[in-house]
């Protein structure tokens, strides 16, 4: 099972959270859990009006053999409005637009979609349980 939690984080609202949101999927190959602005493609949803994330911008696959992929999804622009980060214990490394990152089998850690120009993000927990 691969356990979510995605928050909204503003530093212009004094830190506040925006919304804090909870997903899970088993983990059977080929089951995918997405994070992105489109409420109807997503299970987890940012705000609408937060266009730094893309319509469906992460997206979380089950792979054959039961781990888990993160996968940020190529966007309409050539260039992305944002950056996105993994962080799995004390080790944090970027994701590239269009790239994939395994998750660790049984682990957690944070993913972290940074908006470019305001200070805000969309953090997104993950806990992989075997």
């Amino acid at each position: 099972m691969l356990e979510l939690t995605m928050a909204a984080v503003s530093a212009a609202e004094a830190g506040a959270t925006v919304g804090m949101l909870m997903a899970d999927a088993p983990s059977e190959p080929g089951t995918v859990l997405r994070v992105g602005r489109d409420k109807s493609l997503c299970r987890l949803s940012t705000p609408a009006d937060w266009l730094f994330v893309s319509r469906v911008h992460l997206e979380f696959r089950c792979a054959p053999d039961g781990t888990w992929q993160l996968t940020w999804l190529r966007g309409s622009l050539p260039d992305p409005s944002s950056e996105v980060r993994l962080t799995v214990g004390e080790h944090a490394r970027p994701v590239t637009y269009g790239g994939t990152a395994a998750l660790p089998r049984g682990g957690s850690g944070e993913v972290v979609v940074q908006d470019r120009t305001t200070p805000r993000s969309v953090n997104v927990g993950f806990y992989h349980e075997v």
